[in-house]
């Protein structure tokens, strides 16, 4: 339950920050709008994709590292979540910021 409290005429009322997130490759500038963009991004950085998991999650490792990206299939469900993996991964590379 994301959002603020707020206290008017006796009752209590959550409302939310419709704030929304973003992935933002750095270098680029780019905004992640969508897996392909994402694919790209990742790919250049020596990540590859990962077959042999979840056939419900897009998913990316790297050979350098025990790492692993797992995202949902559905775009519309990537979240600040997974944007945050990503940062996390590739410090200094993608930065998540309110639109």
């Amino acid at each position: 339950m994301a959002g603020v409290w707020v206290f008017n005429n006796g009752v209590y009322r959550l409302e939310s920050g419709a704030r929304r997130r973003v992935l933002e490759h750095l270098p680029s500038g780019e905004v992640v709008a969508s897996y392909s963009s994402l694919d790209r991004i990742l790919k250049g950085l020596g990540w590859e994709r990962y077959y042999g998991g979840d056939p419900d999650l897009y998913q990316f490792h790297k050979h350098s590292s025990i790492d692993l990206i797992s995202l949902p299939k559905d775009f519309s469900k990537f979240g600040s979540v997974h944007m945050y993996d990503i940062v996390v991964k590739n410090p200094n590379v993608f930065h998540v910021r309110d639109m």
